[in-house]
């Protein structure tokens, strides 16, 4: 599945430094650190930047990406991965590394358009040919006749927008928010890591009836696995998933990257950046090629991280240790 290929060094090798701390006026390198179904998306973007930015500069620039669950990325680069750029699932993991070891300014999101975040995605369900459990909305998640894939929140920045969307729809449907959410993770069959890992275990390991997913990641699936006929069901409401971006400052200044790892970034928000998103299935910016992509991302009813109270309070309530996601495997919850 997911037949392009993509470079990815292992943290082993990135705290060795896998990547040239000094860079030749020939070549300059740049590393990645990115969530889990990027993979796609940078590799189309660093063939575009790299010739872009030859043609002005005559330098080559060579582009190495790491990919993995959001949380666990962005606990990567507090540890030591020299990542040159962050492009992770939500704010809250790139809040996390601005507190520590002076990586990047508190207020990075300041930095770049958009409040750092040049593309969007929503929440989705992908199901198998012909639908056979009837899956309409979040409220057949929590039938006891299905199964449901969803990655670990702990871990996954993907799976945190997940969660955040189901609650949505039990806020908006003015149910027992705790009970509806643990009925729903009750049905979870499997917590991967990421959120490429629960669409393997989805598309390829044909575990559980309903898949709950990136939109670009379910768009990618059925392309990538036309013969399964997987069909994606868009529920009454979802969430805006904001994407965000940031310069590894302290280590892009030691590596001398700065000037290239900021340009790689300002590029997603060209046409020409913005047209690839697009093709990948994310949601651009540029009204204008949204939407020319009309058809492919249909209006929606989106919360925002806002009617949360932000990342740090959705965090506290939710996420964190003893917290609510917590407290449901406590009261009756499947492991």
């Amino acid at each position: 599945m997911f037949k392009k290929s993509f470079i990815v060094c292992s943290s082993l090798l990135l705290l060795a430094g896998c990547s040239s701390s000094k860079n030749s006026a020939e070549e300059v390198q740049l590393l990645n650190v990115s969530y889990d179904p990027t993979r796609e998306l940078y590799e189309d973007i660093n063939q575009s930047f790299s010739h872009k930015w030859y043609e002005e500069t005559g330098q080559k620039v060579k582009i190495q990406q790491s990919h993995g669950g959001s949380g666990k990325q962005g606990r990567a680069i507090i540890d030591g991965i020299r990542a040159d750029v962050a492009t992770l699932a939500l704010a809250y993991d790139i809040d996390e590394i601005s507190k520590h070891r002076s990586l990047i300014p508190k207020d990075w999101q300041s930095k770049k358009a958009n409040h750092s975040a040049p593309y969007t995605s929503t929440i989705v369900f992908l199901v198998r040919k012909g639908n056979p459990k009837k899956i309409i909305d979040w409220s057949d998640l929590i039938r006891s006749d299905v199964s449901v894939i969803t990655p670990n929140p702990k871990t996954s920045g993907g799976a945190r927008w997940n969660y955040l969307a189901a609650l949505s729809y039990a806020k908006e449907q003015h149910l027992d928010e705790f009970d509806f959410m643990k009925k729903l993770y009750k049905n979870v069959e499997i917590l991967d890591s990421g959120a490429r890992g629960s669409t393997t275990t989805f598309a390829e390991r044909e575990i559980g009836d309903v898949l709950i997913t990136w939109e670009n990641e379910a768009y990618l699936t059925l392309e990538e696995m036309r013969d399964k006929g997987f069909e994606i069901i868009t529920p009454s409401i979802s969430i805006l998933a904001e994407p965000p971006v940031t310069v590894i400052q302290k280590n892009s200044e030691k590596r001398g990257t700065t000037k290239v790892a900021n340009a790689y970034l300002d590029f997603l928000y060209t046409m020409e950046g913005q047209n690839i998103i697009a093709e990948n299935h994310y949601r651009p910016r540029n009204k204008e090629i949204l939407k020319s992509y009309r058809s492919q991302f249909p209006q929606l009813h989106l919360k925002t991280i806002d009617d949360f109270g932000g990342w740090q309070k959705a965090q506290e309530a939710y996420f964190a240790d003893q917290a609510q996601f917590d407290q449901l495997y406590e009261q009756g919850g499947k492991p």
